[in-house]
């Protein structure tokens, strides 16, 4: 490293005077301090430095640091260090050159920034606002303004081109129709449940009883009537309102009509995310449009590991497909907003440089020919603002990733057309796998967050629903694009990895709600935001339906029944049972909810099960989902409960996740999230027995299954028994059986990924350090933050890297002269921790640190 810089020319000459000069002034230190350092380090370094010498020969100082000893830094020390440090920054295109593959400063090329060279990993800025609408969320003030006459300071602006839709009215029609059919059937419903009631609903229990299961029915009445109309949409080709029936064929992309593909992460599976990434662009390439799109990796990663992993894949997924200058990393420093944040500073930062974004997941994955399909769509029909594919989920082999692999393939459909064809253009966006038009996008729907104090204010969580709403009430089409193929994603491996995501989603969703009056907002979204709160909401429903009912049960058995409840009553009111009445009901609810599953595989039927594994195998499975189904049911509605108070409290909920690959639950996780569920469901189902053994029967599917969640969690993560139930041909799914290209690629790409850099690397190895430095743009300079670097460069170099904590990993490595610093004294104090000396001398040994 020095003699490379003493190549470099300039100020870098004189490092190698300066760092035996710093040696020396170490020497007399430590005669004073008397605190000895090893002496194998310290020949080391005496070594290297004389062997670096101008002609090999020693300097005078060298051979005296074999002996010495060593205590803290004193001022001047610091001070020289700092200077050092621009010397070691000046040397990092030279570095940069010696990277496997050929140079990473001539591919990426270089820009120099406060006086350091650093890599052009994104794009120049053109910086551009984004300025949040503040929430109006009181109907009364909006009224009382009208009536007054005042005007709104900052009117609603629709500047679609088709503000109301030409669609408009056929949606309308089927609102009204899917409103009355809901209505009827709770009604019906309803009646029927009166009549099961000993006291037809007379009774204030009975009554709050009856009040829940009107909410509750009618939420699954409006689930049933989606899958219904899905059903016959599909089984009849789709209809006329397809926002796919309206794209340009194949005709060019205009060369104007570029568009980004962003893909934000976040402390992700670094060698997935990439292998993901590249089988989207190698697929992408293949198609005419390549040069249409460029690829951005938004990181909000502050695990260091992670951090300089990226980097170092982000070079070598350009290298592998001569990528540079098309697919770009960025960094956030300031990590606000989360995920809509990160949107926000791309949009703020190159949104004017496109005029559509495709946003990916960290596990999508898509094909060329669904991206450049969505671009044509969007230039097929300008009114549209935002168009949202279907993702199907593939590429996990546990038990309980492949059931809900498969139930997402099999009913996913129906429930997707039917959403589609009540909504059309006011329809859902997920956040993923989807195109957006930048320019309505920027304008109207930047996040401001949710005014007020405590968990239901703040920065808003669920962003996706809400900026389809702001596209949609700026008079821009939000679309489902559910028959377009391409669009993937994976599920979570086990079901406590998916209620960790339930929990994060529960609270966004919740708070979401509140922007249920906001102001302009589309009837179809305030319903959005409506069904969007009680897909957890119904949980705690649920279970207080169950507890009710449980003491109707109780009280029937322990209170005698009052025959004459009014005054001068003339005739007893008698309590009726009718069982035949109570069987009808429970086998009209399990109609409406296994039924449209049922039509799910008798379209597959239709068309052609062999991709399933068969008619038979498709059947089994879908016989084996619904107990299975069953089981999780009481299970999520116990863990939905506990998200919802949570939320509402302000509760913070401690949970620590496993990995993100297809990791499996073990049985100490299981016994302390499912342990109290399983006492609850023991000590419910011995009061019911206790009250009446003839009710245990009707409550069995519910505690039983509580019973035994913690074993059917435990065994339902196996990857070995879903890979034997894949060889048995059940649960399979054609992304299975005939796996598309991309996935394959993704599959192998996944395999095939190297151990990447990390934190211990971007110290120690040369290029590494280069790389990490390089990419990294360099903060302003002042007495106070040199001061603070200072600490922090001791911190790391004394205490070694197992002992630092993430936070101050995360800040040495956005700042490129600590980063730099604290290379150079790896390599020169003899104080080093032992870590960075045993990386040191593993990699001098493995040869992949020669440079040095």
């Amino acid at each position: 490293m020095l003699a490379q810089a003493r190549r470099d020319g300039g100020d870098s000459l004189d490092v190698l005077t300066r760092l035996q000069r710093l040696l020396a002034a170490r020497v007399a230190n430590g005669a004073v301090d008397g605190v000895s350092a090893p002496a194998d380090t310290t020949a080391e370094v005496a070594s290297t430095v004389a062997s670096e010498a101008p002609g090999g020969a020693s300097q005078p100082d060298a051979p005296a640091a074999a002996a010495v000893t060593a205590t803290a830094w004193h001022a001047p020390d610091i001070a020289e260090i700092e200077s050092d440090s621009d010397a070691v920054l000046a040397s990092q295109p030279a570095r940069l050159a010696l990277t496997e593959g050929g140079s990473l400063a001539a591919a990426v090329g270089l820009n120099e920034v406060r006086g350091v060279q650093t890599l052009r990993v994104a794009p120049p800025v053109r910086r551009t606002s984004l300025i949040p609408r503040v929430w109006s969320l009181n109907p009364l003030a909006r009224l009382w303004r009208a009536l007054t006459g005042r005007k709104d300071p900052e009117p609603l602006v629709r500047d679609a081109p088709d503000p109301k839709g030409q669609w408009s009215q056929a949606g309308r029609r089927r609102r009204w129709m899917l409103l009355t059919l809901m209505i009827a059937q709770t009604a019906l419903a309803t009646h029927f449940m009166a009549s099961v009631l000993p006291y037809h609903g007379a009774d204030p229990l009975e009554f709050a009883v009856l009040a829940l299961f009107v909410l509750l029915f009618g939420w699954v009445s409006a689930g049933f009537w989606t899958a219904i109309f899905g059903f016959f949409v599909l089984l009849f080709g789709g209809e006329r309102h397809m926002i796919s029936k309206m794209a340009a064929g194949d005709a060019p992309i205009a060369p104007d009509a570029r568009t980004a593909i962003v893909m934000p992460i976040c402390n992700e599976d670094v060698g997935r995310v990439f292998a993901g990434l590249r089988a989207t662009y190698e697929s992408l390439a293949k198609t005419d449009s390549l040069e249409r799109f460029d690829f951005f990796i938004l990181s909000d990663s502050n695990e260091a590991d992670n951090c300089t992993a990226e980097v170092d894949a982000w070079q070598a997924l350009c290298r592998e497909v001569d990528g540079f200058g098309r697919i770009f990393y960025r960094r956030r420093k300031r990590r606000v907003k989360r995920k809509s944040g990160n949107l926000d500073d791309f949009c703020r930062r190159w949104g004017n440089d496109y005029r559509y974004m495709i946003v990916l997941d960290a596990d999508s994955v898509m094909s060329g020919e669904c991206l450049t399909k969505l671009v044509r769509m969007m230039e097929a029909h300008p009114s549209a603002g935002l168009i949202q594919t279907a993702p199907l989920a593939a590429g996990r082999e546990t038990f309980y990733a492949r059931l809900q692999q498969f139930a997402g393939r099999v009913y996913g459909p129906l429930f997707t057309a039917g959403l589609h064809y009540w909504q059309l253009g006011e329809s859902h966006y997920w956040g993923h796998n989807a195109i957006i038009r930048m320019k309505p996008f920027m304008a109207h729907c930047a996040l401001a967050p949710l005014p007020g104090k405590g968990a239901m204010s703040g920065a808003i969580l669920s962003h996706d629903f809400v900026e389809a709403a702001l596209m949609r009430r700026a008079g821009w089409g939000v679309w489902i694009a559910y028959d377009l193929p391409g669009s993937y994603e994976e599920m979570p491996p086990n079901l406590l990895d998916e209620l960790k995501r339930d929990r994060r989603w529960c609270h966004g969703n919740l708070m979401n709600f509140r922007l249920f009056l906001a102001e302009g907002m589309h009837p179809v979204h305030r319903a959005v935001f409506v069904t969007g709160a009680m897909a957890y909401v119904s949980a705690p429903l649920w279970f207080i339906f169950l507890i009710l009912s449980t003491c109707l049960l109780a009280k029937h058995t322990l209170v005698v029944p009052e025959y004459f409840t009014a005054p001068r009553q003339l005739f007893p009111v008698w309590p009726e049972w009718h069982p035949e009445r109570a069987l009808a009901l429970f086998s009209a609810t399990a109609t409406l909810l296994f039924l449209p599953k049922i039509l799910a595989v008798v379209l597959i039927w239709a068309k052609g099960a062999k991709r399933f594994g068969g008619a038979f195998a498709l059947t089994v499975s879908m016989f084996i989902e619904l107990v299975f189904s069953a089981v999780l049911a009481p299970v999520r509605m116990l863990f939905h409960t506990q998200f919802v108070l949570a939320a509402l409290t302000g509760i913070a909920i401690q949970w620590k996740s496993p990995p993100r690959e297809d990791a499996e639950t073990h049985w100490g996780e299981a016994i302390r999230r499912h342990g109290l569920h399983t006492l609850i469901g023991m000590g419910w189902g011995a009061l019911v027995y206790w009250l009446n053994p003839d009710f245990i029967w009707w409550l069995m599917p519910i505690v039983g299954s509580m019973m035994i969640s913690i074993p059917v969690s435990v065994f339902s993560s196996r990857v070995s028994l879903g890979r034997g139930l894949k060889r048995a041909r059940l649960f399979l799914i054609p992304e299975e059986s005939w796996p598309p290209k991309e996935l394959r690629m993704t599959q192998k790409y996944t395999e095939a990924s190297r151990r990447h850099v990390d934190f211990v690397d971007a110290v120690v190895d040369p290029v590494a350090n280069a790389m990490m430095a390089a990419s990294v743009v360099p903060t302003l300079d002042d007495p106070k933050r040199d001061a603070v670097r200072a600490g922090r460069i001791e911190t790391a170099l004394f205490k070694g890297p197992a002992r630092l904590t993430n936070t101050q990993k995360w800040e040495l490595l956005n700042d490129p002269r600590a980063l730099a610093a604290l290379h150079l004294l790896v390599w020169t104090d003899p104080r080093a921790h032992r870590d960075l000396r045993d990386a040191r001398a593993h990699g001098l040994a493995q040869g992949f640190l020669a440079s040095a």
